[in-house]
């Protein structure tokens, strides 16, 4: 059963995902990450830059398009259809909505930031992940 995860407070997400993409990868995880448009071309941008001595591999898809074979092994992947790729361990939702095929997934990471929508967001799919009766992890971000 996917583990669901909740991390809470954050108050840079993109850079905060960044972050967290860099460690997952650097564990051995595949990782998608879910979202609009949009906040997928931005997180795509900061990611070629956040670290000026470290490239985290990844490809963005655009809708309808799937991951090529012979790029199986990248990975991140952004893409606002993660149903759609084959493998991966990870999922990161930044998207208002619990994604479509996040129970393929070992564990899911809901990014929620200090902005009241989106803190409102996350709580409607918390009750939708527990009325399903996955497990949830609480996490906050404390900002030194």
């Amino acid at each position: 059963m996917t583990e669901v995860s909740f991390h809470f407070n954050v108050p840079e997400r993109t850079l905060y995902v960044c972050r967290l993409l860099r460690k997952a990868t650097r564990q051995g995880a595949q990782v998608a990450v879910t979202a609009a448009a949009p906040v997928l071309d931005e997180l795509d941008r900061v990611l070629w830059t956040f670290d000026p001595i470290e490239f985290l591999p990844h490809r963005l898809l655009r809708r309808a398009e799937t991951l090529p074979a012979r790029l199986a092994a990248t990975p991140i992947v952004l893409t606002e259809q993660p149903a759609t790729l084959a493998r991966q361990d990870v999922l990161v939702n930044l998207g208002a909505t619990p994604p479509e095929g996040f129970e393929s997934y070992a564990r899911l990471i809901e990014v929620v930031s200090n902005d009241e929508d989106d803190r409102a967001g996350a709580r409607l799919r918390w009750k939708h992940y527990a009325a399903r009766g996955y497990p949830i992890r609480r996490h906050e971000v404390v900002v030194e």
